[in-house]
């Protein structure tokens, strides 16, 4: 296989979000206590931070670079990719029963599940636009003539898999505190990231049946990555009461994740 091969690309790409997943559901070996509140703010705000960089630089604008190239109204195809992207993790949202960390009540439908479940759940909910990003990335930069180049892909892969590493850890350490063992925290920890893989592949094969819906895809993975951020991310960082900590990780996350995207784009 090529390394212009877009699975290929796709599966290094988030594989290496899941690795870093992982890693962060690793730390359930070395930290005893809780992570301070105000360091989970600055957590949670950088990755929100990420991805908002993230849904611009790396998917809105490529959307409508793309769809112009196309001679498809840019606008509209990025406008409506957007919505659709947030109305389904809005379904989603509603569909399954998902337990947020730190929270006391589940949301979604009613449901026997065990509250560690509902964890899991909450983190895979997460995961599935950050993969689905990185998968049409990976794609878009293996045509010929992209608009995004294979360097933005790699950044965004980079970006995703960074805000990742905390990821991992917000749900290993309150699994473990719900009884669970440490390996079996690992675990679940390890793999609520494998959806990124599935999701990423996923995109590919779906990009790969026409180019015109390459500016759609963009854009949902974008709105659905946008709604993560505004329903849970901004939310959970408890910025009303850490307002400075969590702005703080917004704004690193941002940077940070502009910074990559312009260097190597």
């Amino acid at each position: 296989m090529s390394i212009s091969n877009p699975y290929l690309l796709a599966a290094l790409g988030c594989g290496f979000t899941f690795l870093m997943t992982s890693l962060g559901a690793a730390t359930i070996f070395f930290i005893r206590k809780d992570i301070k509140q105000d360091l989970q703010s600055v957590f949670l705000g950088f990755a929100a931070g990420v991805m908002i960089a993230a849904s611009v630089w790396s998917l809105l604008i490529p959307a409508m670079e793309q769809a112009q190239a196309l001679g498809m109204v840019a606008w509209l195809q990025a406008a409506g990719g957007f919505v659709l992207g947030a109305e389904f993790l809005l379904l989603l949202d509603h569909l399954l029963p998902h337990l947020h960390p730190g929270s006391e009540h589940p949301e979604g439908p009613s449901s026997s599940l065990k509250r560690t479940t509902m964890l899991v759940l909450a983190v895979t909910l997460h995961n599935i636009p950050e993969g689905m990003a990185v998968g049409v990335s990976f794609a878009l930069s293996a045509q010929a003539g992209a608009s995004v180049p294979l360097a933005s892909a790699i950044a965004l892969a980079i970006g995703i898999g960074l805000q990742n590493f905390p990821e991992g850890a917000a749900i290993s350490l309150p699994l473990h505190k719900e009884g669970v063992s440490k390996s079996k925290a690992f675990l679940y920890g390890s793999f609520s990231g494998i959806v990124e893989l599935i999701a990423g592949v996923a995109t590919v094969a779906i990009a790969g049946t026409a180019v015109y819906i390459l500016p759609w895809l963009l854009s949902f993975a974008a709105g659905a990555m946008m709604f993560v951020v505004a329903e849970d991310l901004i939310p959970e960082a408890h910025l009303n009461e850490h307002s400075h900590a969590g702005t703080f990780g917004v704004m690193l996350g941002f940077l940070v994740m502009m910074v990559m995207d312009v260097a190597l784009g």
